[in-house]
């Protein structure tokens, strides 16, 4: 047999999910057949054959996650593996690498981290697992080598009786939470908080726009958050373009596709890109590299609710805004009390990249952008 493993499927994305395959073995296929369609984070994509053959093994179900360089399927045939797709990937890109595991436990080849979690256990442990309606898969054996030991069964069973049993994150909310992970280990951040008073914006005022539009402002202003900080070399880069993630919630999970070059873009231009990449977020047809590249990040929760949060920073980018739900207050003005409008603000900074002036500067930027008449 000749396998085919999961290629690089583009953007940098490390796993896809086996959502349905549109072959099974024995059947014969020809080059740039759709073989399977996997989910990533970002999107949906269909997997072209990279050749003619007949199916002669399929290595995962709908549900395994597959790393790129583990195998995907087999053709009749001897021959070298294949790692590369022949042909058009349909929908965005997915895929990037890991070898599949083959310690001593693992029955045939793994289709994927947690089937081969799942096949380190003796068929004893396996059975007694099936009996008690345990899924190997989610247990971390304790015994040599990783190896799943009764005792560990009998623990995951007591612990889905009580609490139920655990759902694996898929999609969008696993890659999420890797993220915030990455977040977590790599940046060091810093949350400032200021109120910008939009009482005198005219009826109809497009918010997110005249947010991305100050954020714009704030960047040529203060361009040191406006880029890229590597940490592991201990270097910046300052961006000329501004390119703004807009932190979009679903029920999938969370998506930030890139609004990008906006500070040569009209306000009307803005919107019209921003409702286009909406729409693809809300069908699963963005293709992953409409949400890379962004220099800086809006998160405009006050949509639903909240007035000032501590947002997340994802490297490389150093800063994110978040603009908190708009109400009325009563502030002083001109020495007396007066109800204004006014829009809560938090800026998230990576203090190694940037200075506490620099933010403190692009926050005074950015209020006075958003005031302006």
């Amino acid at each position: 047999m000749k396998n085919f493993k999961l290629p690089d499927l583009g953007e940098g994305l490390p796993e896809a999910e086996i959502v349905e395959w549109h072959v099974k073995v024995g059947d014969r296929v020809a080059l740039d057949q759709v073989l399977v369609s996997v989910e990533t984070a970002k999107a949906i994509v269909e997997v072209p054959s990279p050749e003619s053959g007949t199916i002669a093994k399929l290595y995962g179900e709908p549900g395994d996650i597959i790393h790129t360089g583990e195998p995907l399927l087999a053709f009749e045939g001897e021959g070298a593996d294949s790692g590369t797709v022949v042909g058009e990937l349909k929908g965005a890109g997915k895929g990037k690498d890991q070898p599949p595991n083959e310690d001593q436990f693992i029955i045939g080849a793994a289709a994927s981290s947690r089937r081969a979690r799942a096949n380190r256990a003796t068929p004893g442990v396996r059975a007694l697992a099936e009996r008690l309606g345990v899924s190997l898969e989610q247990i971390k054996g304790s015994g040599p080598g990783g190896l799943i030991t009764n005792d560990d069964v009998h623990r995951q069973a007591s612990h889905q009786k009580q609490l139920g049993e655990a759902e694996l994150l898929r999609g969008p909310r696993r890659t999420m939470a890797k993220n915030m992970a990455l977040s977590h280990v790599q940046v060091v951040p810093v949350s400032i908080y200021e109120d910008a008073d939009i009482s005198d914006w005219k009826k109809g005022t497009d918010i997110t726009m005249r947010l991305v539009q100050a954020i714009t402002a704030a960047c040529e202003t203060v361009p040191e958050l406006n880029c890229w900080f590597d940490g592991d070399n201990l270097s910046r880069r300052l961006l000329n373009e501004v390119h703004v993630g807009i932190a979009v919630d679903t029920p999938d999970g969370l998506f930030v596709p890139v609004l990008r070059d906006v500070n040569h873009r009209s306000q009307k231009n803005l919107r019209q890109g921003l409702e286009n990449l909406r729409e693809a977020v809300a069908t699963r047809k963005i293709p992953p590299s409409e949400m890379q590249g962004a220099t800086i990040t809006l998160s405009n929760f006050g949509t639903l609710t909240g007035q000032y949060a501590n947002p997340v920073v994802t490297p490389p980018q150093v800063a994110i805004v978040g603009a908190g739900r708009i109400r009325d207050k009563v502030v002083p003005v001109a020495g007396k009390p007066a109800v204004r409008r006014i829009l809560p603000l938090s800026l998230t900074f990576d203090h190694r990249a940037a200075t506490g002036g620099e933010a403190a500067r692009f926050l005074e930027a950015l209020v006075g952008a958003l005031t302006a008449g």
